[in-house]
């Protein structure tokens, strides 16, 4: 029988440890960690992420601020604003809300934001050192939510297991392999580029699927038993009944692989929690680290 796997509680066990921990630093140090989020434009879907991303961390017990650009505001002003948030002690995490409007170059804009600041791990740094193993850097919290799941059901050792992943971006895919990697998985990285993908995906005992297309793998491409990690989150239009006119789905048929798979992700409710949880797990990382103090760990 399947197992959902149940993103919301795992978030919130992370939670509870974020808030006890941020008590305890207060109470240590004076420290209070602090999250800065810069959102450009009016993008419904990013306005919902990023008042998402703020309750977290006043659950926590952060400080959290939001600064709302205009849509049209210029990369010399983002940048400008980055490097002031660089420089404010009372902040340890930054982001940048993405996507950005056309006149802003995405990876100029991150790259300015400092190493020990990038709670999202998009900086090249931070790139680089989980590239190579070194994981005192900071790992993209989509990918870290995504891990911690897949260890809670199959451990920190996946030697002889055949690990596929759907989608190749700089956010997921990418730092997904190199998290994998370094369990003793075997990999394989797909795409819409992929030849043959669904015989790809049958190859899978762990599959992680973060392509951004609704339900694009279907239940009969999934291997009896494995466990599915669905990083989707796709709008698309509801039944006329329903009561709202659109719902969310994943990149997975979830109906029909829940009936193959062993342990899967629901959406939404599973990997979303996670990256929000993460994201939270790197600010408290980030002031740890300010505070000269060992930062907790989070498995």
């Amino acid at each position: 029988m399947v197992e959902v796997i149940n993103g919301k509680k795992l978030a919130e066990e992370i939670t509870g440890k974020i808030k006890a921990e941020t008590a305890r630093l207060l109470e240590t140090h004076g420290i209070r960690p602090g999250l800065a989020v810069i959102i450009i434009g009016d993008d419904p879907a990013s306005q919902i992420y990023v008042a998402s991303k703020n309750r977290e961390a006043e659950r926590c017990g952060f400080f959290s601020i939001t600064h709302q650009l205009e849509a049209n505001t210029c990369e010399d002003n983002l940048i400008h604003l980055i490097q002031e948030l660089n420089d404010d002690p009372f902040i340890h995490g930054i982001l940048v809300q993405l996507p950005l409007p056309k006149q802003i170059r995405a990876e100029s804009v991150i790259q300015v934001i400092s190493p020990n600041k990038d709670v999202d791990g998009f900086h090249y740094i931070n790139v680089g050192k989980l590239a190579t193993g070194t994981h005192d850097g900071f790992i993209p919290c989509t990918p870290a939510g995504g891990m911690m799941m897949i260890r809670r059901i199959h451990g920190d050792d996946l030697s002889g297991l055949d690990v596929v992943i759907v989608g190749r971006s700089n956010i997921v895919g990418k730092p997904m392999a190199n998290l994998l990697l370094a369990t003793n998985a075997t990999i394989t990285i797909a795409h819409s580029r992929t030849s043959e993908l669904p015989d790809v995906v049958r190859s899978a005992d762990i599959l992680v699927v973060a392509i951004g297309q609704p339900e694009i793998v279907k239940g009969d491409w999934i291997k009896p038993g494995a466990t599915v990690i669905d990083v989707g989150i796709n709008r698309v239009p509801a039944p006329k009944n329903s009561k709202n006119p659109i719902r969310l789905v994943g990149d997975v048929e979830f109906e029909m692989a829940s009936i193959v798979a062993k342990n899967i992700t629901p959406v939404p409710g599973g990997v979303g929690p996670m990256t929000i949880a993460m994201l939270m797990a790197n600010t408290l990382k980030a002031a740890c680290r300010f505070a000269g103090v060992t930062a907790p760990e989070f498995r």
